[in-house]
């Protein structure tokens, strides 16, 4: 519920979001169309990162464009002193009231440099670095209740459920077959998602995925039973061309809505497609806790060891489950878990009215 008056345009409120990754365009997208519709001034600070800048392109969002995904510990420690300066610059002539991002390593610094407020939304455990350079400066922290990471205890909030509630909430989106076969779904027969990433992040050093022969093994069977969609971070062998995805990226939800299986090393694609009501197998390299907590809800499989046997054998036993039990195992979760959208605006309110009170 917003407590703060919604004349905050004559407030002068300003919200600068920090944009570093394309699942953070997605989280953000419908709080930004919130804000923006109570007359917020908001200024989007985006970073080159796989398709972060397409999205909001897509989307019709202006943003500025700070630094480009580093490479190795080098290349991201010198991304990330040059996005620290960008976003105090910019933070210095936009002068927000509050500052917010997903991870939000560079708003912290520049929050803590300018004295400005700041807030981070956050999932992954595993990203000890990343943390470690934010805990300490950043104002709020807002986990998952499944996250069982170290937080800065007095300064974090824990909210029921995972950060796609943000943008694939029953209340947010409803898919549709018609845009889904426009965008490459074959009807009549069942049709599988697969998702490769890079690693690249700066959790992912020293981490490697699928080996060529167990993503062709995958392909393959998965070929036996319908249509499959591949998508991946990096370049593939061109044996993998025809399967490729290419439909528009801001529709690809609606694809896999209507999938019968989603495998894959994304743990985000592998979240969304729960949230969806779709199988899912994730074959990460960590298991953060809101999979953990997805996997105890009946709403996917985490593999650790994804060697071609273990992964075939569990596309197997995902194939065999009755799509209506996956169906109501998700509606049984989503019931008693919050619209993630609105409780990013929320958490503007709620700091702004802090900052309020103390000054």
């Amino acid at each position: 519920m917003m407590w703060i008056s919604k004349n905050t345009k004559a407030m002068g409120l300003r919200v600068l979001f920090e944009i570093v990754h394309p699942a953070d365009v997605l989280f953000f997208k419908r709080p930004i169309e919130i804000l923006t519709s109570q007359d917020v001034d908001t200024l989007i600070l985006s970073r080159r990162k796989d398709i972060a800048c397409t999205l909001l392109d897509e989307f019709g969002f202006s943003h500025e464009p700070t630094t480009t995904a580093g490479n190795g510990v080098f290349g991201l420690a010198s991304e990330l002193m040059r996005r620290d300066i960008a976003t105090i610059l910019a933070a210095r002539q936009f002068k927000p009231t509050v500052m917010i991002g997903f991870g939000g390593v560079a708003i912290s610094h520049a929050g803590w440099f300018l004295r400005i407020p700041t807030i981070s939304f956050y999932d992954s455990e595993n990203a000890e670095l990343q943390t470690r350079l934010t805990w300490p400066f950043i104002t709020n922290l807002y986990v998952p209740e499944s996250y069982n990471g170290n937080t800065p205890h007095e300064r974090t909030t824990r909210v029921p459920g995972t950060k796609e509630m943000s943008y694939l909430h029953p209340s947010a989106f409803t898919p549709d077959r018609d845009v889904a076969i426009r965008n490459g779904l074959a009807p009549n027969i069942d049709n599988f998602f697969v998702r490769t990433v890079a690693w690249r992040a700066n959790h992912d050093l020293g981490k490697t995925g699928w080996s060529d022969a167990t993503l062709r093994a995958v392909l393959s069977k998965l070929e036996e039973h319908g249509r499959v969609h591949l998508s991946s971070e990096i370049p593939l062998p061109s044996e993998f061309d025809r399967l490729v995805y290419k439909g528009s990226i801001t529709d690809v939800h609606h694809l896999m809505a209507h999938c019968r299986l989603l495998i894959g090393e994304s743990a985000t694609m592998a979240s969304e497609a729960a949230i969806l009501g779709v199988p899912a197998i994730y074959c990460g390299r960590d298991f953060p806790g809101y999979v953990r907590e997805l996997e105890a809800a009946d709403l996917l499989y985490n593999l650790p060891s994804a060697d071609t046997k273990s992964t075939l054998a569990l596309i197997d036993l995902a194939l065999a489950r009755p799509l209506a039990d996956v169906h109501r195992s998700r509606d049984r979760y989503i019931e008693t878990r919050p619209d993630w959208a609105h409780a990013v605006v929320d958490a503007i309110y709620r700091s702004i009215a802090k900052n309020v009170r103390e000054l």
